[in-house]
């Protein structure tokens, strides 16, 4: 049964002074929130917001975007961030109502915030109230407890426990000249319990080298992830995609062509049942917008890529990553991994590989290649650099991916787990693929065969 989620709407009003000017201009939010779970009081809930911003005299903006956390009874707040656009710049809103036991009428219906512009700089404040008398029988009407789509696991999943990592990440390829793009934004959780830290970057890999990257944070949970920003409430399944990271900057669109992936079994990735999971919000997408570097501006238009999400306890002990956009809305999803559990890393490279060719999925169970067929036909992966293979076979098909990852296209970046250990990946998102699927009939027979020359998006990793 798919887990349910809440949504409802809600409407404040109030003022802003604004640093510069001595009268108060009105100020009036319309927001529908949705979370990914239950809201219920006694716990942290983290929540997406879409809506209008208008504030008399100086924005209308209906495309606003930011994100609710709900904690009246664990943290004893609810706190806004919003943002929105002025004659083209970003502003933020930041709001923090304090629920105060004695008065908690007063403090839930009470908004004081601050506004500032995408400098950071201070621009005034204001206090927004929930309008009882007009604004609460619609409120409590409003309230839906949705059953999840598949598009709804691309929110956040992190519930508050130690001991989790959760990232979202983004892979295209320039069509124009093969610069292949990484964004990446990662929640970590320490297992001792200490605050939580968000991290990522953006890495550059250009066909005629050296890869650029820059990182960001680490900074506090909550902060701004990049790949959460929600569905654009004007044109379905649509997203923004917005960050920095040192002199780097991006705002791209995404527009999914296809349906979500599930490269681990659909309740792997639902129930936290293994060490960690992966997932396809956007397996097939095209990107367009720009990304801004000490080079100069990257303009992107019908970039192909995908959008990836993973949740667990941190990295494997071994690993390889592939993404192959194969074209026409094909694509290739490669996962190997070693686990860090004790019974689990001594056994070879566990592979979760799912292929999408002509809107069908193979194989039809993801756990398929994993453990095979009683014991059987299970897919092998042979891990390492520059170059790494997975083979293996489900029914009347079988399938052999060559990797090369050459060193002059090729990250190494470390992560730091939960745990407090350390790994390291070295990505590439200008790699060398051959992919070959053959079908059985009386004989081993090529069935379709694609060559990737710079442009698939791969990654080994180690503790």
């Amino acid at each position: 049964m798919s887990p349910r989620g809440t949504a409802f709407s809600e409407t404040m009003l109030g003022t802003v002074h604004l640093a510069e000017e001595s009268q108060a201009r009105p100020v009036r939010l319309d927001l529908r929130v949705r979370a990914d779970r239950l809201v219920l009081p006694h716990r942290t809930t983290h929540a997406r917001l879409v809506g209008r911003v208008r504030i008399w005299g100086l924005a209308d903006d209906a495309r606003a975007t930011g994100e609710l956390e709900i904690s009246p009874v664990a943290r004893r707040r609810i706190r806004y961030r919003l943002e929105f656009d002025v004659h083209g710049r970003r502003h933020t809103l930041l709001g923090w109502k304090s629920i105060t036991p004695g008065r908690p009428l007063r403090s839930m219906t009470r908004l004081p915030y601050t506004l500032t512009d995408e400098d950071g700089r201070d621009l005034g404040h204001g206090v927004l109230r929930f309008p009882l008398a007009t604004g609460l029988v619609p409120f409590l009407a409003g309230w839906r407890f949705p059953r999840q789509s598949r598009r709804d696991d691309d929110g956040s999943r992190w519930d508050g426990a130690p001991g989790r990592t959760e990232v979202w990440y983004t892979t295209l390829t320039d069509p124009s000249d093969g610069t292949g793009v990484w964004l990446h934004h990662e929640l970590v959780a320490p297992t001792d319990g200490s605050p939580p830290r968000v991290h990522g970057w953006v890495a550059l890999f250009p066909p005629g080298g050296p890869v650029e990257h820059a990182r960001y944070g680490p900074l506090p949970w909550p902060a701004d992830p990049p790949h959460s920003t929600p569905v654009d409430p004007s044109v379905p399944g649509e997203r923004r995609l917005r960050g920095t990271a040192g002199p780097y900057s991006w705002d791209l669109t995404e527009r999914p062509t296809g349906k979500p992936l599930y490269t681990f079994p659909r309740w792997a990735w639902r129930h936290g049942v293994l060490p960690a999971a992966q997932m396809l919000p956007a397996a097939a997408s095209r990107y367009a917008g720009t990304l801004t570097g000490p080079r100069g501006v990257l303009r992107l238009d019908g970039a192909p890529g995908a959008s990836a999400r993973i949740y667990g306890h941190g990295n494997a002990r071994r690993w390889a990553w592939l993404h192959a956009d194969l074209g026409g809305g094909d694509v290739l999803e490669v996962v190997a991994a070693v686990s860090t559990r004790p019974l689990l890393r001594r056994l070879p490279p566990l592979v979760f590989l799912r292929l999408r060719r002509g809107g069908r999925t193979w194989p039809r169970r993801a756990l398929r290649p994993a453990v095979g067929l009683l014991g059987l036909g299970r897919f092998r992966a042979e891990l390492g650099l520059p170059t790494w293979s997975v083979t293996g076979r489900a029914g009347l098909r079988r399938l052999r991916v060559t990797v090369h990852q050459p060193k002059a296209r090729t990250l190494v970046l470390e992560y730091t787990d939960p745990d407090g250990s350390r790994a390291v990946c070295r990505n590439s998102e200008a790699a060398d693929a051959e992919v070959v699927l053959e079908r059985w009939w009386g004989r081993w027979r090529d069935e379709a065969r694609w060559v990737l020359d710079g442009t698939a998006h791969a990654e080994v990793g180690n503790r």
